[in-house]
Formats: structure tokens, C-alpha cells, sequence
């Protein structure tokens, strides 16, 4: 028996039916497609927008929130403002004609100074809001102006389509603060309306977003 006809023989059952073993990541060649269901479903995150700040007043995502993903993302990096303030967002309904739909949210934060003279976990009252048509805060103290200070974080969005339950969303970031301080803060609320949620937005509370990009993902 021949090397080629033996190793077949070893990985096909009596029934006809290839072994688990005779597949491997070099026994497949020139494969230009799967067929539906072949392989199991994964989760994954889908890139669907990348916006850099210049001197902005606001970055918008006016596109791309729909049905086609029960979860969105967003990742900011290094966003620094224009001037000492803090960093918020907003929903529409509308596709961004207008912002301001009530949100419930609360917060706690950590932060732990350059020196090591004190440190401290606490719920951030005034960093919340209750059935509010402002923009919600996404960071519990202010963000400064020289070079080594910024923010960068992430907000998860879940289920803006739906046009039955609220819109819930939690989001985590980090900060170094004016004074020395690493601000590790969390938010969590939600957006009190069954209508679709279809445009987020992003602002400081004063002035504009200096330098820093967000991106959108799609989380399957």
C-alpha cells in the first residue's frame, strides 16, 4: 500500500466519512469559499468608521447605527481639549437633526495621585444625570490642557435599533489629570426612549476636541 493510499485510509471511517484528524490547517488548497453553516458563528468586531478631531466642535457618527449589529462600540484615543473641561455624548433619533434624548446614567471613579500622597474610590455625585436632555458626561473630572494630559476610553451602545427597550450603554476610561492623577473612571446608564437611536455625538463641555480620534465598531 502506498503512502498516499494508507495515509487516506487512516483518516476515513468504515463508513465513509472523513476522521476529525485528516483536516488541518495545510490539508486545504485553493478553497475560495465555506458554505453557509459550515463553521460555527463568532464574535467579532467590524471597523466602521474612524473620525480624527482638529480643532472640533464635535465628532458625529451619523451613519451606520441600524439593526445590522445588536451592540456598537466606540474607542477614543489620546482626546485632548482645547480647553480644562470634560468629555460627554449625546444621542438622536432623528439622524442627528437634533440631540437630546433623556438619559439616566451614574458613576463611580478611582484615582491615585503622581506622588502617592492619597488615593480614593467613590461614587461621583454630579457626574450623573437623572432624566436629562444634556449631554452625559463620559469622564468624572476634567481633562487638561498640557501635552501629558488626555483621555481615552470606550463606550459600549446596546441594541440602538430596537423600538422596544430602552438603550442601555457602560463605558470604562482612563485620564491623567491636572494635579497628577491617574482617573480610572465608569459609567453606566441608559437612554429612556423605544424610539431607534441612529447618530451619536461627542463634545467637551467647553471649548472644542484640540487633537484624538474615535472609532465606531460593529460587534457581532
Amino acid at each position: 500500500m502506498g503512502t498516499i493510499t494508507r495515509t487516506f485510509a487512516n483518516n476515513i471511517t468504515t463508513s465513509g466519512v472523513f476522521k476529525p484528524t485528516a483536516f488541518n490547517n495545510a490539508s486545504f488548497d485553493n478553497v475560495t469559499s465555506v458554505p453557509s453553516g459550515a463553521l460555527p458563528a463568532g464574535g467579532s468586531m467590524v471597523l466602521l468608521s474612524t473620525q480624527t478631531a482638529s480643532s472640533s466642535a464635535s465628532i458625529s457618527f451619523t451613519t451606520g447605527i441600524d439593526s445590522t449589529y445588536k451592540e456598537y462600540m466606540f474607542i477614543f484615543n489620546n482626546i485632548h481639549p482645547s480647553a480644562q473641561s470634560s468629555f460627554s455624548f449625546q444621542t438622536s433619533t432623528n439622524g442627528g437633526s437634533s440631540y437630546g434624548v433623556t438619559c439616566t446614567s451614574t458613576s463611580f471613579h478611582t484615582y491615585h495621585e503622581e506622588l502617592d500622597a492619597y488615593n480614593i474610590l467613590e461614587y461621583k455625585l454630579g457626574a450623573d444625570v437623572a432624566q436629562s436632555t444634556s449631554y452625559v458626561p463620559l469622564f468624572s473630572e476634567s481633562i487638561g490642557t498640557v501635552n501629558d494630559e488626555n483621555y481615552s476610553g470606550i463606550l459600549h451602545l446596546f441594541n440602538p435599533s430596537s423600538t422596544t427597550y430602552v438603550k442601555h450603554f457602560i463605558a470604562s476610561n482612563n485620564n491623567n489629570s491636572p494635579g497628577g492623577l491617574a482617573v480610572n473612571s465608569y459609567f453606566g446608564g441608559y437612554f429612556n426612549t423605544t424610539s431607534a437611536i441612529n447618530a451619536v455625538d461627542f463634545k467637551m463641555s467647553t471649548g472644542n476636541i484640540d487633537a484624538g480620534t474615535i472609532q465606531m465598531f460593529g460587534i457581532l
